[in-house]
């Protein structure tokens, strides 16, 4: 368990750094879109992202910040399925990581797709990249590591209740110790 939250404390802190650099992912998928005639579909999927970077990214900034974002895909996948072998879980930790591995899904179509507050991803992109064209592709990471900070956050709390519950069953079936009669200072005591 340990292991899958400092996994996720490290892909956290590469997003961190993919959202710096947000504008320069909006702008690589632009200029590779532009360079595979594809102007009029918006960006609908993870294979979509990896086709431009693999056949129509000639600029080095622009394949570098496409397959930072592929690798964390990647990488968020990989930690899904390691969630998975780690906790069998019960039905909010397994829907949980269901939806990770739907949203993840290389072909899954990321068109709906919309990050809300406190995500401000898709608020710094203008009206029309945000209803047509990325929106989908921006919102993925935040849903996704929101889903799997909510995994954890879950199955850390079953297993403190299950270690409370633990706890109460020794306590109630102790053997009962001998009560020792209070201590009291010496002197004249009445008996």
């Amino acid at each position: 368990m340990n292991e899958v939250v400092e996994t996720l404390r490290k892909i956290e802190e590469k997003y961190k750094l993919f959202q710096q650099q947000q504008f320069t992912f909006i702008r690589a998928l632009e200029r590779t879109r532009e360079e595979a005639h594809d102007m009029m579909r918006p960006v609908s999927s993870i294979v979509q992202v990896q086709c431009y970077k693999d056949n129509h990214c000639y600029n080095a900034t622009d394949r570098r910040i496409l397959n930072m974002f592929v690798s964390l895909c990647n990488e968020l996948r990989c930690l899904s399925q390691k969630m998975e072998t780690v906790h069998a879980g019960d039905s909010v930790t397994n829907g949980l990581l269901e939806k990770c591995k739907l949203l993840l899904n290389d072909s899954n179509d990321l068109t709906a797709l919309r990050a809300t507050y406190p995500h401000g991803v898709v608020n710094h992109l203008s009206l029309e990249e945000a209803q047509h064209r990325y929106g989908g592709v921006v919102s993925l990471l935040p849903i996704v590591l929101d889903s799997m900070r909510d995994w954890v956050t879950h199955s850390n709390l079953k297993v403190l209740y299950i270690d409370k519950d633990f706890k109460k069953f020794l306590a109630a079936n102790q053997r009962p110790q001998k009560k020792k009669a209070p201590w009291r200072p010496p002197g004249k005591h009445p008996y």
